[in-house]
């Protein structure tokens, strides 16, 4: 039987950093140089991230942004005491992109298509780390399509609704507790899926330096049919009635989060803009992860797992200073806490509370054409906690940096 819970818990691995992860929302480099704000702002074609009631305000005809970061990210365990042992992962360099491409059927209506990815993440312990048995790697990437249409009811009040495509793929490895001639044996899990759901939003100019903005990204669940779950161990437990099956199909399924976003912008002179952001994310929507095998043995049986996540607030906030008709310096932070609660912390999502410093800055190339660079220092607050189920306790300190290069064109 610990083998099946060990097991179990390499599922849950994969899917609860589906669902926390770093989620950092690289959603626009001028955004991120602000803090990652932007539900208050009107924002041209990026807006149907942050805001799609913002979409049909925006004053070109067409307007296009492409881009992407560079997350170089860290992770330390130490054990608990009286233990020394400590351990630091080797995360491959991970590449989020976004792309959004928008246009002004007239002055009233406005469609767009975006392409992005707001969840994802690569973390590496090593195959021989002390918590082997939990996780090795994982790879994992979320991406969204939304086609949107925005439209402008007065000159001061716009509205706006995308449908969200997602497309989730993961790959994950872990050790089992089982000798073998080539080694401690293992275990893959991989899989990939859609799921649907919705990003609404208002936007309203209360004149010209204020504007307001509330933005409603829904939940989406994540129901993998035909995930796959492999086994390297030694040949005399393989068995498809009584030990491990070399492969076979599992169903599980996941809620990502709804996100409530209120926004405001305040253009403070010709020079200055500023805007915050407060973010409800609605993690209690992850209360259990269950998994249904297609072949069931005494070694891998079905599962249910607690998971209890918590609420959360992201609080946000951002400035922006024109220098001249080229250039714009920017600056931002926030605050992030983690939804994961005490006793079910574990080494593939050490979710900790975060605290996210960026500065940035954009020049005009021409009346068309600018770029945007933007840079991100993510700082995980020093955790002690572990994962009851495993009785795998220490201490965990995070942190990411975060580069990015953008380019925008619209006429």
């Amino acid at each position: 039987m610990k083998r099946i819970g060990l097991f179990c818990g390499l599922l849950m691995i994969g899917f609860q950093l589906f669902a926390e992860g770093y989620q950092v929302n690289l959603q626009g480099n001028r955004q991120v140089g602000m803090g990652h704000t932007g539900a208050g702002l009107v924002l041209g074609a990026t807006s149907m991230h942050f805001n799609p009631g913002a979409l049909s305000l925006m004053d070109k005809q067409y307007d296009f942004s492409l881009g992407g970061s560079f997350i170089f990210s860290k992770n330390t365990f130490q054990k608990q005491s009286p233990s020394v042992y400590e351990a630091k992962s080797d995360n491959p360099m991970g590449t989020p992109f976004y792309f959004y491409g928008a246009t002004k059927v007239n002055d009233k209506l406005a469609l767009g298509l975006s392409v992005t990815t707001p969840y994802g993440n690569s973390l590496k312990w090593g195959d021989d780390w002390d918590g082997n048995f939990l996780i090795q790697d994982i790879s994992l990437q979320a991406i969204f399509v939304q086609p949107t249409v925005s439209y402008q009811i007065t000159d001061k009040l716009g509205v706006g609704v995308g449908f969200m495509a997602v497309n989730g793929s993961v790959d994950l490895n872990k050790a089992l507790p089982l000798q073998s001639s080539n080694g401690t044996s293992s275990a893959n899990l991989s899989g990939n899926t859609w799921a649907y759901g919705f990003n609404a939003g208002i936007s309203f100019l209360a004149n010209e330096k204020l504007s307001f903005g509330l933005s409603y990204r829904s939940k989406v669940l994540v129901e993998l049919e035909e995930g796959e779950a492999t086994f390297s161990v030694p040949s005399s437990l393989y068995n498809d009635e009584t030990g491990f099956p070399r492969s076979t199909n599992f169903k599980g399924e996941l809620p990502l989060p709804a996100n409530i976003t209120f926004g405001v912008g305040y253009q403070v002179n010709d020079k200055l803009l500023l805007a915050a952001d407060l973010q409800y994310v609605e993690w209690s929507a992850y209360q259990s992860l269950n998994f249904d095998f297609e072949n069931n043995t005494p070694m891998l049986q079905d599962s249910h797992n607690v998971r209890d996540f918590e609420n959360t607030m992201i609080y946000r906030l951002g400035a922006e200073y024109t220098l001249n008709e080229k250039i714009q310096f920017r600056g931002g932070i926030y605050y992030d806490s983690t939804p994961i609660a005490e006793d079910l912390l574990t080494p593939e999502t050490p979710g900790t509370n975060k605290i996210g410093m960026s500065l940035g800055c954009g020049y005009q190339i021409n009346d068309k054409l600018s770029l945007d660079a933007s840079l991100l220092y993510i700082h995980g607050e020093k955790r002690e906690d572990g994962y009851a189920p495993s009785n795998f306790y220490g201490t965990y300190y995070t942190n990411a940096v975060i580069p990015g290069i953008g380019v925008n064109y619209s006429f």
